[in-house]
């Protein structure tokens, strides 16, 4: 049977830090001072020092920091329609910017034979896709593949189908982009819970390519597990004013309290001490404390998930794709590895893999 690999992964993400902006924004929005104080603690201990968005804020001094958009005004927040029209804009220029550094050379471009993208955060049609093939000058035959509305866990589900076509088409060489602006979603609330959501989410993008050259990471074994009784905690649906989005607080126990218990079963043929390489989705500083628990992994096991919380946030689908590059860049040959990744079911989709 032919092998899938990861040859190469690319990353980008918006000019703009918006973390400062975001954290005094959302202070002011909150009307309360006794839930705007418990805010502002959960933000500085979140994890998180940074974070990107194609909604660049105003200058320092300026009333609320918001973007030149006029997007996010109190009391005049923005409708879906408008929302998509900054999407539709704004997510091929972090498209073009993300595949730019992937740096396919002129065969590998010719040699392209499936687009996969995952987007959960914007659609229009014809799609990123199209932008893809005509930003890369791609043959008009190449199959596409849209992975829609996912949430977090999309890209573990794009390798593994791009793993699936290249172990039936030992030729075939697939390209999968991830791409989320989860900045345009941002809701006028006072629920604090809906607010410290807004607090991890950024823009992001990730181009992957994946064929069976035996270079780079080695796709070995998929699994999802679906956690009983959670469908609630985490939920994502379109609304007049935007994507709606819920992630309960109650999501790190219930992550935790299901590795404690079926963690073995996640790792499938490989046992915990068998893994070097944890590439774990930061869903937030919670998330990562839970699973490090819940696995009883070893202090430093998630510093790469870590540094990427830190530095962009949670980008959805695109993050573990971060976190993955971090990982190809410090492999060394043999290195076993488990990405997880967590999203709407509650859903867990890990992929275990091996540094070639």
């Amino acid at each position: 049977m032919t092998e899938a690999y990861i040859n190469r992964i690319a990353t980008a993400v918006p000019d703009a830090d918006v973390h400062g902006a975001f954290v005094a924004f959302a202070g002011n929005m909150l009307e309360n001072p006794r839930v705007r104080s418990v805010f502002y603690r959960m933000a500085q201990r979140s994890g998180i020092r940074r974070r990107f968005s194609v909604l660049t804020p105003n200058p320092p001094h300026t009333e609320f920091h918001v973007d030149p958009y006029k997007f996010y005004v109190l009391k005049s927040f923005p409708g879906t329609a408008q929302r998509m029209e900054i999407f539709e804009r704004l997510a091929p220029r972090l498209a073009y910017k993300t595949l730019d550094k992937l740096a396919l050379t002129e065969e590998e471009r010719r040699g392209i034979t499936h687009v996969l993208v995952t987007c959960c955060t914007g659609l229009y049609a014809p799609g990123l896709d199209f932008d893809i093939i005509d930003h890369l000058g791609l043959d008009t035959t190449v199959e596409r593949t849209m992975i829609g509305f996912m949430g977090c866990y999309a890209a573990i589900n794009g390798l593994k189908q791009a793993r699936h076509i290249v172990r039936s088409e030992p030729n075939a060489k697939v390209l999968m982009l991830n791409l989320e602006l989860c900045t345009l979603h941002l809701q006028e609330t006072q629920d604090l819970e809906q607010v410290l959501s807004f607090l991890v989410f950024a823009d992001g993008c990730a181009a992957t390519l994946i064929s069976a050259e035996p270079k780079g990471f080695a796709m070995d074994s998929f699994r999802a597990v679906l956690i009983p009784d959670t469908k609630d905690l985490i939920t994502w649906k379109i609304r007049g004013a935007g994507f709606d989005m819920l992630l309960s607080g109650q999501v790190p126990v219930a992550i935790g309290k299901s590795l404690l218990a079926g963690g073995d079963e996640v790792l499938g043929q490989y046992s915990k001490d068998d893994i070097a390489l944890w590439g774990v989705h930061p869903g937030g500083k919670s998330v990562l404390d839970a699973v490090e628990r819940g696995l009883d992994l070893p202090k430093h096991a998630l510093d790469a998930s870590r540094e990427v919380l830190e530095c962009f946030g949670n980008m959805s689908s695109a993050t573990v794709m971060f976190v993955m590059e971090k990982l190809m860049q410090r492999a060394k040959p043999g290195d076993k590895g488990c990405a997880m990744s967590f999203g709407p079911g509650l859903t867990a989709e890990t992929m275990l893999f091996h540094a070639v």
